[in-house]
Parts: structure tokens; sequence; C-alpha cells
């Protein structure tokens, strides 16, 4: 597969992160800090549209791949707010681990040159949990979730197995792309 050349992304990140001091003495190494600062996140995200844009073997609405500019939302947030999150717009009841809102697209936004993906919000306390139950770090975990919500505001769904395999996968490809 030949990889396509793509110019600077611009990509205007609105980042939010709750105060997490209680979790402190969990979160002291210099590469867990991170999670919590804009510019890493910035990094991260424009690491993945570029990984995404020079690909081609998987399905994105085509006006994707020619535009330069995107914005997102990434909000770290507590059990309290995505449960109720989760209650208000999903009808479900209690926290979860990430919640994803892509803005509705279509053809006709292809005369934009920028694109509004979506907003991605994060439960620090979930994320907390699943890196104990997964025997992994905080960090990992935080990129686990952020990529599993990125993929959906790009229009991934995993109605089945088969679908939900090929995702998974696909947020390993883009975490390793970090490295």
């Amino acid at each position: 597969m030949k990889e396509k050349i793509i110019s600077e992304i611009n990509l205007d990140l609105v980042f939010q992160c709750n105060d997490f001091s209680q979790f402190s003495n969990k979160l002291k190494d210099t590469k867990t800090k991170l999670i919590f600062e804009s510019i890493f996140w910035q990094k991260v995200f424009v690491s993945w549209i570029n990984t995404i844009l020079k690909k081609d073997d998987y399905e994105l609405p085509n006006f994707i791949f020619e535009k330069k500019s995107f914005s997102l939302g990434l909000q770290i947030i507590s059990n309290q707010e995505i449960a109720s999150m989760n209650k208000k717009w999903m009808q479900k009841n209690g926290p979860t681990d990430v919640l994803s809102f892509p803005i509705i697209f279509d053809e006709s936004l292809n005369n934009l040159d920028h694109i509004e993906l979506g907003d991605i919000f994060i439960s620090l306390e979930m994320a907390l949990e699943q890196s104990y139950e997964y025997k992994h770090s905080i960090y990992k975990e935080m990129l686990w979730l952020a990529s599993h919500g990125f993929l959906h505001l790009l229009g991934w769904e995993h109605n089945n197995d088969l679908d939900l395999e090929n995702m998974l996968n696909f947020q390993e490809y883009l975490i390793t792309r970090l490295d």
C-alpha cells in the first residue's frame, strides 16, 4: 500500500480537565502527568489525524481526506459527570469510561475548509480502575480510551464482533504510531 503525502494539519483542540488532586498520589510519574496537558493531546490527535490521512485501506467519508483543519473537544471528567451524561444521552445508568458525540456530517461539508469532529469525554476514575484491571498504566488506558472516542468521532461503529475487533486493532495501531 502506498502512503499519501500529507501537508501540515491544523487542529483546534478544546481541552478541559477537572481537578483530580485527590488522585495525585496515583498520578505522580512524569509520563502520567502528560495526560493532564493540552499540548500532549494536541500532539496525539495531530499524529492520529496524520496517520489516518496517510492510509486508505478503511472506509471514512472521502471529504475528510481533503481537509487540513480539524477541531474537537476532549474533557477528562469524574464518574459522577459521565454517569449523568450517560443517563441523559445514552439512556444508560451508571458511569462509563468514554463517551463520544460526533458532529453529524455529510457531503454538504465538502465546501468547508475546517471540520468540527465533535467531543470526547473520559472518566478518569473509570480509566484508573481499568488500568488496574488490565494491569497497564493510566497513560496507556487514557490513550486507549481517547483513540476509541476519536474513531467514533470519525464515524467508526462496532455493531458486531467483527466491527469491534477491527476498531480495537486500529486503536492499537494508532497508539503504536505515537512511539
